[in-house]
């Protein structure tokens, strides 16, 4: 009879574990030792390399002592006169003798009212007149023969005074009754419009038919003669200028030559300036409404540079600045420096600052160069055209 064989998994004894930490740490000493071997004594090692510096335009600082300014001021064109036209008395607008953009002469006629019920008013007038005179004269007729009687004794003194004044009240009605037709011619007359000067109509308010009031605007008329100019100027400006003086205004590109009429020496509590009025000469065909502008030439004495307005940069809200090429050593480095902007002009400011004659300030790349960022500069004149190379 056969026996089973029984299998016995292997266990492990402490003998095999201590075995294979001594193996362990052999394995791990040994890689510390490698890594160790490696390391220089004078700590990693980090490539270093300086940096190219950055080839800028440059232009020198050339200090002034003051520019030349041109300021222009604006205005406006105008007639001389311009009037809008209404009835003095209201009534019912009858007719229209011109409209908008016709050209009119001093005198003629605009407009008028129907006048039927004036004139109907005007004849019963007329006709109290002749009855008032026709008192009138039974007054004095019998005033001359009381005055007859009592020199015969007949009558009183009373009925001669009493005679005296039925006369005068006659004669005041002849007079009261003549003045009542002459407000009638009048108000008659004032129902028609007519022009006061030559000029052309510009606008028409109304039409026929239409009930205008008194006062109401009817017509508005603007005088064809010569033009005027208006144009607010500085105090400091206004003082410059000569009454009677020429001088030459600018409109849509053309000069005009005009005369200072006067100055009103009243300052604009919005505006600021001083109204001053030209007389544009005649024949220089400039319409009611053109723009014009009066240039006045100023000296600013004030020290400074002219600078591109691309070399500055904003450092703040309002706080300008311009980078400099300044010399580091045998090195260029930017370095920056305030200033403050005293006049624009085009694409060109004039600005003064800690900068001094000769220095050399960075006209482009300034988005790409930071202060104390090394630099190469290329010397370069105001308008962009290279000069002579720096050293």
């Amino acid at each position: 009879m056969t026996t089973p064989t029984t299998t016995r998994d292997k266990q492990p004894t402490a003998t095999k574990g201590f075995v294979f930490l001594i193996v362990i740490a052999l394995v791990g000493a040994g890689l510390t030792a490698f890594a160790l071997s490696l390391r220089s004594e004078e700590g990693p090692k980090v490539a270093v390399a300086e940096p190219t510096p950055l080839t800028v335009s440059v232009m020198s600082a050339s200090m002034q002592s003051g520019f030349e300014l041109q300021e222009k001021y604006t205005g406006i064109a105008t007639a001389s006169r311009e009037s809008e036209l209404g009835f003095t008395t209201g009534g019912r607008i009858d007719s229209f003798a011109a409209d908008v953009g016709d050209r009119i002469s001093k005198g003629q006629v605009l407009a008028t009212l129907d006048t039927r019920g004036l004139r109907a008013q005007l004849r019963a007038s007329e006709a109290s007149i002749e009855e008032a005179r026709a008192s009138e004269d039974i007054a004095e007729t019998t005033q001359d023969r009381q005055e007859e009687l009592l020199e015969k004794g007949h009558v009183s003194s009373q009925a001669v005074d009493e005679a005296k004044a039925q006369t005068l009240a006659a004669a005041a009605r002849v007079l009261s009754a003549a003045a009542r037709a002459d407000t009638l011619r009048v108000e008659i007359d004032l129902a028609t419009i007519t022009a006061p000067f030559d000029g052309v109509v510009t606008d028409r308010f109304a039409d026929e038919g239409v009930i205008a009031s008194p006062g109401q605007r009817v017509l508005r008329l603007v005088e064809t003669g010569p033009m005027e100019a208006r144009i607010g100027v500085p105090v400091h400006a206004a003082s410059r200028l000569e009454t009677g003086g020429r001088y030459t205004l600018i409109a849509d590109g053309r000069n005009v030559s005009a005369t200072l009429r006067s100055v009103t020496g009243i300052i604009d509590s919005r505006s600021r300036t001083v109204t001053t009025i030209f007389d544009i000469d005649e024949g220089a065909g400039i319409p009611a409404g053109t723009v014009l502008r009066l240039a006045l030439d100023e000296t600013i004495s004030e020290d400074g540079i002219w600078v591109p307005v691309a070399a500055l940069t904003e450092v703040a809200r309002g706080v300008w600045s311009v980078l400099v090429a300044e010399r580091d050593g045998s090195a260029w480095i930017a370095k920056l420096r305030p200033v403050t902007v005293i006049h624009s002009d085009g694409d060109r400011t004039f600005v003064r600052g800690v900068i001094g004659d000769g220095d050399l300030i960075i006209l482009d790349g300034l988005q790409r160069v930071t202060p104390n960022q090394p630099v190469t500069p290329r010397q370069t004149s105001f308008a962009g055209r290279p000069a002579a190379a720096s050293d």
